[in-house]
């Protein structure tokens, strides 16, 4: 008689479980995306993107300059920041930077397949203005696996990842080790599949004491490409820091501004404090 309260008790933490599986489930977006502090006013901005009924805006830096240059933000990013820092580090060259789905001042809600596409409507938007130029394209955190998507799919001059990662399931795995990740998680954001042999060049930026993309995400990545990426250490560097830290910004002026020619040898590079 005593037996079915002692399996009922057995089963409470096999409830837990799955409850917070179900809640990981159904709040996932809500936890991948955090565009709360990102909102600014549409009068803020000066470039518009219409697709699919949806109004995305951002900025154009320079506009009309050629051989332009797409940057794609990281997660609760604001990218109208980055404005300044990549018109002194980029002279010459027209930059765009256009907020995701719900991010900014753009409206929609964002979902992996959204930004995917929007991003490629924003390359072939800068390829109609760039006719025959050539076109870069730089990445910050979850901003890294838009450029690798786009990377995969047009005909990218040259691709920055700064904190990049192999896959979204597998990082979101390593901060939950005992959570069935790879069936919770819908938007993967799989820069390892989209990137696997690509030979195009690549600078690859990593910080040392980044707590939110563990090293071993970012070194699978590397290790799918067709030919090895220049790889800049940032050693006293994380997550939050790295964009501004001066070693990055010289790293990613010379990558994009030495010449537009491919090079053939990588090489590594570790950054001071």
């Amino acid at each position: 008689m005593r037996s079915k309260p002692l399996l009922g008790l057995a089963a409470l933490p096999l409830l837990g479980y799955a409850a917070m599986c179900a809640w990981l489930y159904a709040r996932q977006r809500n936890i991948i995306y955090v565009p709360s502090a990102t909102r600014i006013h549409a009068g803020l901005t000066d470039f518009t993107l219409e697709r699919d009924g949806v109004t995305l805006r951002g900025w154009v830096v320079k506009a009309g300059l050629p051989n332009p240059v797409i940057y794609f933000g990281g997660n609760s990013e604001r990218i109208e920041n980055r404005r300044d820092q990549l018109a002194r580090l980029l002279p010459g060259r027209s930059i765009f930077l256009l907020a995701y789905r719900g991010f900014g001042a753009s409206g929609g809600e964002p979902t992996e397949s959204a930004l995917l596409g929007d991003a490629l409507a924003l390359f072939d938007h800068v390829r109609e203005q760039h006719p025959g130029q050539p076109i870069s394209v730089i990445g910050t955190s979850l901003g890294t696996g838009v450029a690798s998507y786009v990377a995969s799919k047009r005909s990218v001059e040259r691709l920055v990842l700064v904190a990049p990662f192999d896959c979204l399931v597998n990082v979101a795995q390593s901060h939950y080790p005992l959570l069935p990740m790879g069936w919770i998680v819908r938007d993967r954001f799989d820069s390892a599949t989209h990137l696997r042999g690509y030979t195009g060049p690549v600078m690859v930026l990593r910080a040392g004491q980044d707590d939110v993309i563990p090293a071993a995400h970012t070194n699978r990545l590397i290790s799918v490409l067709g030919r090895p990426p220049h790889v800049v250490d940032l050693p006293f560097a994380d997550h939050s820091t790295l964009g501004s830290d001066p070693a990055l910004e010289g790293a990613l002026a010379g990558f994009l501004q030495a010449d537009l020619v491919r090079t053939t040898e990588p090489s590594v590079v570790t950054g001071g404090a």
